[in-house]
């Protein structure tokens, strides 16, 4: 609605994690260079961990683009299965067939792939989003694969990407096997308030905007106050708000504008 008004090719602040809006703050950059040093330097587990909303899908889709073609990819969105269908579902994002194989058989296909993709020079990385809400049965499950090594390599980069909850549930007695081949961690804190303005900036700049809107000083603190610099609740208060500018047909969002905006995702029209 309010994208012709403003000029925009397309919404500046959608929640969706697409990997052209990423902007590298400081702590996203280190985040992104830990999981790429884990991988190239085949450390066989990396865990990422960081707030509901904190960037962390965004984060692993552009590293799925930045890897190259040397790197096989499996992407897992949602981990709640069994460890069998977990098996399976990594097998399909790999592009193979699992059929009616049973889990034996679906390992030693993997197994067997892996040390082709060796054969051809290539890694092969897996990565877990919503990692948090694997049991400890599908954690072992995972420990497992791990397992799939040569003599002096391992054949599968496994990346582990959650909630702060991970960390609690890695920390279990039980998962200390795991926990001690997690050689690479790292936890993404939310954005400063510089950090929040140059983030609505750069979205805003990736769809078009050529200096309007602007949001003063005092808006970009009240995003930030609403916020706690979290982007997925940015880009909530930020999309409101634009279109309460469009409502009121100006370029300068102020406070006002965020209040109206905030009062609104919080149910509060009166």
């Amino acid at each position: 609605m309010y994208n012709q008004f403003y000029g925009f090719r397309e919404p500046p602040f959608n929640i969706t994690p697409d990997p052209r809006f990423l902007f590298f703050s400081d702590r996203h950059r280190e985040a992104y260079n830990h999981i790429l040093f884990g991988i190239r330097e085949r450390k066989g587990f990396i865990q990422i961990t960081g707030e509901v909303g904190a960037g962390k899908t965004t984060l692993c889709r552009a590293l799925l683009d930045e890897l190259g073609p040397n790197y096989v990819t499996a992407l897992i969105l949602n981990p709640c299965l069994n460890p069998e269908q977990l098996l399976r579902s990594i097998l399909k994002e790999l592009g193979l067939q699992p059929g009616a194989a049973d889990r034996v058989a679906c390992l030693e296909m993997l197994n067997t792939f892996l040390l082709e993709q060796l054969a051809q020079g290539n890694d092969v990385v897996l990565l877990i989003d919503e990692a948090q809400d694997l049991d400890a049965e599908l954690l072992e499950q995972i420990r497992l694969l791990s397992n799939l090594e040569t003599d002096q390599r391992k054949l599968l980069q496994i990346v582990l990407v959650g909630q702060p909850e991970l960390r609690d549930k890695l920390n279990d007695r039980s998962l200390r096997q795991l926990r001690q081949r997690i050689t690479v961690r790292y936890h993404l804190t939310p954005l400063s308030r510089p950090e929040v303005e140059h983030y609505i900036h750069h979205r805003l700049q990736v769809v078009g905007a050529n200096g309007r809107p602007a949001f003063t000083p005092w808006a970009v603190r009240s995003v930030f106050r609403y916020s706690g610099g979290i982007p997925r609740l940015v880009n909530a208060v930020c999309d409101k708000a634009l279109l309460a500018g469009f409502v009121d047909g100006t370029d300068l969002l102020t406070w006002k504008q965020v209040r109206r905006a905030i009062r609104e995702l919080e149910g509060k029209f009166t």
